[in-house]
């Protein structure tokens, strides 16, 4: 059985509509330092961009996986959104990151769709990018982030 070539026109759709592919899958950590060196035995990988990110209170290390990134992500303060995540559910997937060619719209479509949003509008985010998060009650709990590079 052969599979029939996509209708002309279907483009988006059947790329996966605004979601154009995996930015990144966060892993929340105590100790981002332990958690680079683990990745770097295990399977060889090394920092491809590392930024302190105030405004979130985190600290992150992205990991180069193809096209995309494993973030490590740490808190640096105790009221970070992450610090609390680690005190309630300890060390582990966070959120994926997607990436969409325009974050506003990625944000309209979830609220159209009844989607709830942490962030009201796009902001600056790492590496130079525009974000906006989804909540976890308004997407089959799971934290998204829409990422527009």
């Amino acid at each position: 059985m052969t599979a029939e070539p996509a209708a002309a026109g279907t483009g988006a759709a059947a790329s996966g509509g605004l979601l154009t592919e995996i930015d990144h899958v966060a892993i929340a950590v105590h100790d981002l330092e332990a958690a680079i060196a683990w990745y770097g035995a295990a399977f060889g990988a090394t920092v491809a961009h590392r930024e302190r990110v105030e405004s979130d209170g985190v600290e992150e290390a992205l990991l180069q996986v193809a096209d995309s990134f494993v973030q490590l992500l740490t808190p640096t303060r105790g009221d970070s959104p992450v610090a609390r995540y680690l005190a309630a559910r300890g060390e582990g997937l966070h959120h994926v990151g997607y990436r969409v060619a325009d974050c506003a719209a990625a944000l309209r479509a979830v609220l159209d769709a009844g989607g709830r949003m942490i962030d009201a509008a796009p902001r600056p985010g790492s590496r130079g990018t525009t974000v906006a998060f989804v909540h976890p009650k308004g997407a089959f709990g799971t934290l998204i982030e829409l990422v527009q590079e």
